[in-house]
């Protein structure tokens, strides 16, 4: 269906203040700075092996667009890095606008998941401004996807598109432990660019805010590194506390038609909800706890990433096991209150990412996941993280400043654009 590298260095903050002014602006400028930041260490052809030669990543590789049923970026193996913003609608936009914003971004995308540019970028004329700001040129796709989402805020009154709303998108509840800041919360569209090459990512993007005009403005933005789950043939990769994240992930067939795609669901059937969170970590604080504490916080062994209950990593957890008359996977470990058999079976597709903003006023680091989920039922998000945030041993170290739901429409069709149903 749909396919499948280095990390970013210096502040984090000068690229996201970068990517809204360039937006706002609509401008071409920051190129340089641009390619200083995001360095990958292969702008080639070639594979890059994982650290035990099994996870490899082709820069070659691209991923379809068109007459795909779904989104790319979903159940695309994840790539190494993820640019994430998301967009308000100005009050001076338009159905019409949404509508040109929605096919030019379309189109455009189609180009850069194949590794072009979506115009010129030294244009003929020396007062004329570039369409294509011109850092990804020379660049493989690097498997490429960007997936686009509508937030609540579309199906209001004023676009005439209440009737087109998808049954289940409605702003999420207030959850236990959230400690969200508005600034990291809420938007109306979403963009969440992957590829296995940052600056492919990050230009993919950048290229996309210049389109909004007058029409949406630049919300916040997260760019992430370090996949935070695994797709087929990808190890487990581990968050920024150390623990492998996303072993027992969606993965089956039968698991993404159960509990992330939708089905019978008029215009919107092939499609499926995003629901996405920045969790801040207080990196320090966990470094100097002491590893059987953590161990009994996560459910599972650091280095192995097996539960406690068993040897090896992809060992079932056996939360009914005592020993010496306790548990020996704590009740109110992370991977306890997430389990499936926890929680009627319900699984939701994680397809989150590491990201640090460098230093916070205090001087210390500022770094944590971007949790990005897809399930085709929000409530099965919302009970989940209702239980995590009321009783996760976990929450002592995270707080979430950030939030926001997006339907995802279907894949387009050739010659059409991403959520053109909701128009006809």
């Amino acid at each position: 269906m749909n396919n499948r590298t280095e990390q970013p260095a210096l502040s984090r903050r000068r690229l996201i203040a970068g990517a809204a002014g360039t937006a706002a602006a609509g401008a071409a400028a920051g190129a340089g700075v641009t390619a200083a930041v995001l360095r990958s260490g292969d702008r080639g052809a070639s594979t890059v092996p994982g650290a035990s030669g099994t996870d490899t990543v082709d820069l070659t590789r691209s991923v379809l667009f068109y007459d795909q049923v779904n989104q790319a970026g979903i159940r695309t193996p994840p790539q190494r890095h993820c640019v994430y913003m998301t967009f308000k609608l100005t009050p001076g936009a338009t159905k019409q606008s949404l509508q040109v914003l929605l096919a030019r971004w379309s189109a455009a995308i189609s180009q850069l998941v194949q590794g072009k540019s979506i115009g010129p970028i030294e244009p003929d004329r020396p007062a004329a401004v570039s369409t294509d700001t011109g850092e990804a040129s020379g660049l493989a796709p690097a498997s490429l996807t960007v997936t686009v989402g509508l937030g609540p805020g579309v199906f209001d009154d004023r676009f005439d598109l209440a009737a087109k709303r998808p049954a289940l998108l409605k702003e999420l509840p207030r959850i236990p432990g959230d400690t969200l800041q508005a600034e990291l919360t809420g938007g109306d569209l979403s963009l969440q660019a992957c590829a296995d090459d940052p600056q492919v990512a990050y230009h993919a993007v950048r290229n996309l805010a210049r389109m909004v005009t007058n029409t949406a403005q630049t919300h916040w933005v997260v760019l992430g590194f370090g996949r935070a789950s695994a797709g087929p043939g990808q190890e487990t990769p581990r968050n920024l506390m150390g623990f492998k994240d996303g072993t027992r992930n969606v993965s089956s067939d039968a698991d993404y038609d159960n509990f992330v795609w939708l089905k019978d669901a008029d215009w919107m059937t092939g499609g499926t909800y995003q629901v996405v969170r920045k969790v801040l970590m207080t990196i320090e604080t966990w470094d100097f706890d002491r590893i059987s504490d953590q161990q009994r916080i996560f459910g599972r062994t650091k280095d192995a990433g097996a539960p406690l209950s068993g040897s090896k990593e992809f060992d079932t957890p056996d939360f009914a096991l005592k020993a010496d008359g306790a548990h020996v996977i704590d009740p109110a470990s992370h991977i306890a209150l997430a389990a499936p058999e926890n929680n009627g079976g319900v699984k939701i597709l994680r397809r989150g990412y590491n990201f640090t903003d460098g230093l916070n006023a205090q001087g210390l680091l500022d770094a944590g996941l971007l949790f990005l989920s897809y399930q085709n039922d929000p409530q099965h998000f919302v009970n989940l993280q209702q239980k995590l945030g009321s009783f996760d041993l976990l929450n002592e170290y995270i707080r979430h400043v950030g939030s926001g739901i997006f339907a995802i429409p279907p894949g387009p069709k050739a010659g059409r654009y991403i959520g053109q149903e909701m128009f006809e």
